[in-house]
């Protein structure tokens, strides 16, 4: 067995390898032949420019790429824990294609100089675009290197003329993905991105909460209540970035000084919420900070965005909101969930992704044509609006049957169904019975619901033998009757309660420490009893007003029901994954025919009926 660290970094290294291998839709040309070569360059960063730092860069060359026949740049870096190197078939399998690859390892990680900034505009963003000057000719490396090849631009996005613009795209995944958002913000010279499985408030991704939710177009998944820490993912974040730094500490021993390899602000913040359990103002503000969110506005250029449905740590929710708000304010944008995340092993479903034979995949040929029509300026299809993938579709090859196409987002329609009684979910209001189902948390955080183990879920920590589990007691759930014929959804179900808590309407008015946390969530339960947590996603929620109804987004799926089949939707106290309250809180979902609990479940096709 591997040490865990490697384990870790192998996890999120080949989710950004997988991610980004993405290339043309005709094969690589035989004449082609492609150079690689190995550089650092010196960069300015920080708001005011005072820090140095070295990084390290690959630069893969095509035959065909000259003084005289100019080829446009693809830039791209590592996901967490991750180098310059993950990259190597990426950049191969470009410029075999004509492009002009630089492959980077990030501030912090694989050789390259200074602390973990969370893909922070003014460091990580700042680096990024020295390397975009590098690519236009605009500055040499420490071996005095210059290029001299990568095509120019007369004006940029911006419309008007900069120094030394290359014709360059990015694209990379997860931490490999927010970085292209730091570095367009604020630069012009970028002409467009794909960013893969990334997040759109880190906040929101590492201590989430599902409700008080103001502004879901402007700012989608940007809470008011502060959430509760998603404990497993930012602990195993933290022993990556360290072991990394621990590593190259012959490199840049500074790392490790302070903060070991983060920024102070990060561990600041971690050890606040790991005191806690929620994140105080001043971590929201500087994860948001370090998140398009903030910043979205400044992100003009065409956007192809691709998320997985099997991620619990960035979901479905934080594509959805950047589409949107880039949508609302007229940029270029396209989405595809892909099969795969961050969670459950990250492989890609056959056909959909294929690092040496990428035109074989639907992925790659939605990527190769997004940059053919963006960098090479042909006037080829990018593609629908939204591309979701349907693992309950048979074919053989290429993914592409498997892919279900929308000409918008949300698709189709939307049913309610309502609670009723203790444990019924009806698909009437008019069958509504009074009534209500109490549960309650254990004392001192312990958990009594299981989920996963974030990060380690599939490969590492087998599905089979650690199925999702609610203990009695600690959980209300509300079963329609099995399903007459199978239904289809696909987008975000929203869930509507009214809940009691004596105890925390006394204390809510204190703050989180004092307010309702709970677990919402939809299983599927087979007719032998049987129950799936569709890729073991789960929707903490901190309650901060219980004398009004409370609206809980659940988590974003692409699932089919079958017929016979149930809908299952569970409230639950904890979360083994999460920070849980630590004062026992006992709470009644309370529902009756005039002010009933609604679950509101986005359909496609077939509407939800009963036997």
């Amino acid at each position: 067995m591997r040490p865990a660290r490697r384990t870790c970094v192998a996890l999120l290294g080949v989710l950004v390898c997988a991610s980004a291998l993405l290339t043309a839709t005709s094969p690589a040309d035989a004449a082609v032949t492609v150079s690689k070569t190995s550089h650092e360059i010196d960069v300015r960063v920080g708001p005011s420019d005072a820090q140095t730092c070295t990084i390290v860069f690959d630069v893969y060359r095509p035959s065909t790429a000259t003084q005289v026949t100019p080829a446009p740049a693809i830039l791209t870096t590592n996901g967490f824990g991750g180098s310059k190197d993950d990259q190597a078939d990426l950049g191969q399998a470009f410029a075999e294609r004509g492009y002009v690859v630089l492959s980077y390892s990030g501030l912090g990680f694989g050789g390259s100089d200074c602390k973990i900034t969370l893909d922070d505009p003014d460091y990580d963003g700042k680096a990024a675009q020295q390397l975009v000057t590098y690519l236009g000719g605009g500055s040499m490396a420490n071996d005095g290197s210059r290029i001299d090849y990568v095509k120019r631009d007369a004006t940029a996005h911006s419309g008007t003329a900069v120094p030394n613009d290359p014709r360059v795209g990015m694209i990379g995944g997860s931490y490999g993905g927010q970085v292209q958002y730091a570095v367009a913000g604020i630069d012009p010279r970028v002409d467009t991105i794909v960013p893969i499985i990334t997040w759109n408030d880190l906040a929101y991704s590492l201590a989430p909460n599902n409700t008080d939710i103001p502004d879901p177009i402007r700012h989608g998944v940007s809470y008011r209540t502060p959430g509760t820490e998603k404990v497993g993912w930012t602990s195993l974040f933290f022993g990556v970035g360290i072991a990394d730094g621990i590593e190259f500490a012959a490199t840049d021993p500074s790392r490790n000084v302070g903060c070991p390899n983060f920024a102070d602000y990060a561990c600041v913040a971690k050890a606040q919420m790991d005191a806690v359990g929620y994140p105080a103002p001043e971590t929201m503000s500087f994860a948001r900070h370090a998140s398009v969110t903030s910043y979205i506005d400044k992100i003009r250029i065409p956007t192809l965005l691709v998320q997985g449905q099997n991620d619990t740590l960035f979901n479905l929710q934080e594509a959805i909101a950047t589409y949107r708000a880039l949508q609302a304010q007229g940029t270029e944008t396209k989405m595809i969930w892909q099969s795969w995340g961050h969670s459950g092993g990250g492989r890609p479903a056959p056909g959909e992704l294929d690092m040496r034979q990428p035109e074989q995949t639907y992925e790659g040929q939605r990527v190769i044509a997004w940059f053919q029509r963006y960098l090479e300026d042909k006037n080829v299809s990018t593609g629908p609006e939204l591309s979701y993938f349907r693992d309950w579709v048979d074919y053989a090859g290429i993914a592409t049957p498997a892919y279900g196409t929308s000409a918008r987002y949300p698709v189709g329609t939307t049913q309610r169904l309502f609670l009723s009684g203790a444990d019924r979910l009806v698909t009437s209001a008019s069958s509504v019975q009074p009534g209500g189902a109490t549960y309650a948390n254990a004392a001192g955080e312990t958990p009594l619901s299981y989920s996963e183990v974030s990060g380690l879920q599939g490969d590492q920590v087998p599905d089979a033998i650690t199925a999702p589990f609610d203990t009695p007691g600690s959980f209300a759930a509300w079963s329609t009757e099995p399903l007459a014929s199978s239904v289809v959804s696909v987008g975000v179900p929203r869930l509507r309660l009214r809940i009691s808590s004596p105890v925390a309407e006394r204390t809510q008015a204190g703050g989180p420490a004092g307010q309702v946390l709970l677990f919402a969530k939809i299983y599927d339960v087979a007719p032998d009893g049987r129950k799936t947590l569709v890729h073991r996603l789960v929707s903490p929620t901190r309650v901060a007003d219980l004398t009004r109804p409370v609206d809980i987004e659940l988590p974003g799926v692409v699932h089919r029901y079958d017929a016979g089949h149930r809908v299952q939707v569970v409230v639950a106290a904890t979360d083994a994954a999460y920070r849980n309250n630590k004062v026992v809180t006992p709470v009644t979902v309370l529902t009756s025919p005039d002010a009933p609990g609604v679950l509101t479940l986005p359909v496609l096709g077939s509407a939800v009926r009963t036997r």
